[in-house]
């Protein structure tokens, strides 16, 4: 009898789901839309705090959540023609503060030190106390620290990585993870949801009708959009390249500034526009819509990209595993396209020697979820990789902020 299961990845901007067949492991559909609790602000922090003010927001958001999920698990039962009741398995991977909105349980322990959340191995629930119809059992995913958590398990175990490997999740938590030996280091660094098209003046989920790539070639600016449609606005991977190009055309300085079109001696220069008194790069004009890159945006991927470099700086020095001694990098995140590692040290995130190891690994942590289901035992090997987790802090971290201001500019070219 076919045997089928929903895996999930809860991320704080995007989800991302599929529908697999257990027996062979095969991906038969896969969907996304974006977090409805955005509502309540961007990032995990600003929810955070909603929920510990107002128990009617945290059981709101808890329901927002479930209802959302329910939809894409019916969604893609709908187009794979296979009843929901045939589903008897699902598991979600998020970040500790996700997984606790969508069970509806108290924050407090998370929004303060030395933030821990309210179980750190696997929990499992069912359909109904999720408030959904049929009867799926659902496995949620161990989390080893208050701001690491089975997302980032989920990725590593999808992965499995090596030896001295760095796996950075570029989501709006910015998790990642170093190994030496059995121990696995892992901290977040709040990026905010910029590389996921959040917050971005134009930014949006990888759907259809978001552009996923722009190339400035001949001073004319090419772009592509995913299912070949009308542009509808940006994706993550889009908004790095863009910024690697505008820094190449050295139409973006190094300390972050959009020189104003005067400045600018190709035909390029009017693309830069004054929108809301600030500078901004036309991306995309129909009679519709304009697509801008404005001054803000940058500052936003500049503050993301700078949490993440530091970061990575701190987790090195605790794991006493200094750059060059790395053998692989493994890259994840809801980006919507190939994100080239070339991109990640023009603007100041991978050192040379990382750009070389490194390899970009699309839907990490829904790969993982998608593992473990589909493995005898997938859970059980779930909880003992979760038990290697180290976590390090990074709040109040005198490194931390130090490498933060240092990698906050754009690399000279």
């Amino acid at each position: 009898m076919p045997d089928y299961a929903l895996a999930i990845d809860l991320g704080t901007t995007t989800l991302a789901a599929s529908l697999i067949d257990r027996a062979t492991g095969q991906r038969l559909a896969m969907t996304g839309s974006m977090n409805p609790q955005r509502r309540f602000g961007a990032d995990v922090v600003s929810r955070l705090s909603a929920a510990l003010h107002s128990e009617e927001a945290l059981q709101e958001m808890a329901s927002l959540i479930r209802a959302e999920l329910l939809r894409l698990a019916h969604e893609l039962c709908a187009g794979s023609a296979i009843p929901w009741s045939a589903v008897t398995q699902a598991a979600i991977a998020g970040n500790p503060a996700m997984q606790h909105l969508l069970l509806g349980l108290p924050v407090k322990s998370l929004a303060f030190p030395p933030y821990r959340p309210l179980f750190t191995s696997g929990k499992r629930v069912t359909a109904a106390e999720l408030m959904w119809d049929g009867a799926a059992q659902v496995y949620l995913f161990p989390m080893p620290g208050g701001f690491v958590g089975g997302d980032t398990v989920a990725f590593l175990y999808g992965a499995a990585p090596g030896e001295a490997t760095l796996c950075l999740d570029m989501g709006t938590n910015g998790e990642m993870a170093l190994t030496t030996g059995d121990t696995i280091w892992a901290t977040s660094a709040a990026a905010g949801p910029a590389f996921e098209g959040g917050n971005l003046s134009c930014g949006m989920a990888a759907l259809p009708g978001a552009i996923n790539s722009i190339r400035i070639e001949a001073e004319r600016v090419r772009i592509a959009t995913l299912g070949n449609v009308e542009p509808a606005g940006i994706c993550g991977s889009a908004a790095i390249e863009l910024v690697t190009e505008l820094l190449r055309l050295e139409i973006l300085e190094e300390g972050g500034r959009l020189r104003p079109g005067a400045e600018i001696p190709s035909n390029l220069g009017q693309r830069v526009v004054e929108q809301d008194g600030e500078s901004a790069f036309v991306i995309h004009r129909d009679a519709r819509r304009s697509l801008l890159l404005t001054q803000r945006d940058i500052r936003q991927i500049q503050l993301a990209k700078g949490a993440i470099r530091a970061g990575m700086e701190v987790l090195a020095e605790r794991a006493a595993l200094p750059f060059p001694a790395l053998r692989d990098v493994l890259l994840t995140g809801s980006f919507g396209a190939v994100l080239h590692p070339t991109w990640l040290k023009t603007i100041g995130i991978f050192s040379e020697g990382m750009v070389q190891i490194s390899r970009f690994t699309p839907e990490g942590a829904l790969a993982g979820v998608e593992r473990a289901l589909a493995t005898n035992g997938g859970f059980e090997s779930v909880e003992r990789l979760g038990e290697r987790f180290r976590v390090v802090p990074l709040s109040g971290t005198p490194l931390f902020e130090a490498m933060f201001m240092k990698h906050i500019d754009f690399p000279h070219p």
